[in-house]
């Protein structure tokens, strides 16, 4: 990266940091700057306001997790080990899967009166959806897959399986139960890809 590409990734992971301490509301462009160790200038002179701040880190978070999804599936060969390293991506790990998402609900709050937001968020669903649709391809043509497993329907509704546990991983607050969500969430998926019965 040159160096303004550092310095705006400088202040995006500062806003990341600053919206998972203070919330979505509360956080300045000051309170911004302090976490980037910046003047308030600085900020000003690579982003507009607070909502373009947060509009690029929303899509910069998003990115970084759709990218290392993307790069732990294409190190499988195989559907089922792809199905696992897209489960064990997502779930990376305590920490960083409670902080982002602090950090994303605290975006899809805000998303109902924010077309900006809606469009990113839009944007990552596409980016998982085509994630899914190659799994379950791959699985089909290999025979571990049923045939009547529609690849649309199961796209979307692997993601959905993945932020569902996730979120209610997050909501017991307890650490000790995350590999058992990420555990439970790959064999519901897995269930439901290879099960013809759940797709009569």
């Amino acid at each position: 990266m040159n160096k303004k590409d550092k310095r705006r990734e400088q202040i995006l992971k500062a806003s990341f940091e600053a919206v998972a301490h203070k919330g979505f509301s509360e956080v300045t462009l000051q309170d911004i700057a302090s976490y980037a160790e910046v003047s308030k200038g600085v900020t000003n002179y690579y982003f507009k306001n607070k909502e373009d701040v947060l509009s690029h880190l929303l899509y910069w978070i998003t990115t970084k997790i759709h990218e290392n999804e993307k790069t732990a599936i294409n190190k499988e060969t195989d559907a089922i080990n792809k199905l696992k390293a897209y489960v064990n991506s997502a779930f990376a790990s305590p920490d960083k899967n409670r902080k982002f998402y602090q950090v994303y609900l605290e975006f899809l709050a805000q998303a109902n009166n924010n077309k900006k937001f809606r469009d990113i968020n839009y944007l990552f669903y596409q980016n998982c959806w085509k994630l899914g649709r190659e799994i379950v391809q791959v699985g089909q043509e290999e025979g571990v897959f049923s045939i009547k497993v529609d690849i649309e329907k199961a796209a979307i509704s692997i993601r959905s399986i993945i932020d569902g546990c996730l979120i209610q991983w997050m909501m017991r607050n307890d650490d000790t139960l995350h590999s058992f969500y990420k555990n439970n969430c790959f064999d519901i998926i897995k269930r439901y890809l290879t099960n013809p019965e759940l797709h009569d």
